[in-house]
């Protein structure tokens, strides 16, 4: 056995004896201090005034005179009350574009979101930005055990290491799939995983009107406040994706 070696393993069993502490991880004692991170620079700009205005005014375009495709009769019935073009036998919707810039126009320049530790805090927009881990990946990997198919286990996993890591400020997703909770449940199991292990912001997949409004309830009853409290900010987010360019279906619509 080599000198390295010998000394490596007497170090070992001094740790395990309690005769010297084990080092602390160098990501955990090295890493900044939690704290909002803003933008020094400008942001960048690829086009110039005429290029946005192009690209705007074809948009225009595409939905006052193609239109786009909403697959849920709740929504068609929201759109119409709003004044949109709705074609129902094809599901199709025009907009006009005078309403989209006053839709476009509600939106604020920045916003808070609340998580169940209010020092957790996150401000979205203006010069701040946000890092979340990665959401939804259907593998995992590391050096000991290789490439699989993502669990539970592995899901706890990282959403430990997202708790640890200052840089990660919210909770995207499921950094992995946990495959073997069956998807019926799976909203619940990991949810609560990711609000007993973390204390950031969470997620919410927008799939159907019953799964997200689990997870409110249960991000309400984390942070301990009254249905009041939880409706008058925002505490949680959710997203929507586009099933193709110009069509939106209707479990991502029903959950929003």
């Amino acid at each position: 056995m080599s000198d390295i070696a010998a000394e490596s393993q007497s170090r070992s069993r001094r740790r395990r004896r309690g005769g010297e502490a084990a080092p602390k991880p160098p990501f955990l004692s090295e890493q900044l201090e939690w704290g909002a991170a803003s933008y020094l620079d400008n942001p960048t700009e690829p086009v110039n005034e005429e290029g946005v205005e192009a690209i705007h005014e074809a948009s225009m375009r595409v939905l006052e005179d193609v239109g786009i495709l909403f697959l849920n009769d709740d929504a068609l019935d929201v759109l119409e009350a709003a004044g949109c073009t709705v074609d129902r036998e094809t599901k199709r919707v025009r907009m006009d574009r005078n309403f989209v810039n006053e839709m476009a126009a509600k939106a604020p320049a920045t916003f808070t979101i609340t998580p169940r530790n209010p020092d957790r805090e996150i401000t979205v927009g203006g010069r701040q930005f946000n890092f979340g881990q990665v959401a939804s990946a259907p593998n995992v990997m590391d050096l000991d055990r290789g490439r699989r198919v993502g669990n539970r286990a592995d899901y706890q996993d990282l959403l430990r290491l997202s708790q640890a890591y200052n840089c990660i400020r919210f909770n995207s997703g499921y950094p992995v799939e946990p495959i073997d909770i069956h998807a019926s449940i799976r909203h619940l199991d990991a949810h609560y995983d990711m609000l007993t292990l973390t204390d950031k912001v969470i997620h919410a997949y927008s799939l159907g009107p019953e799964r997200i409004e689990d997870v409110m309830e249960m991000a309400r009853i984390a942070g301990g406040l009254t249905a009041g409290e939880f409706e008058a900010r925002p505490h949680m987010f959710t997203n929507i994706n586009s099933s193709s360019p110009l069509k939106h279906d209707w479990p991502m619509l029903d959950g929003a």
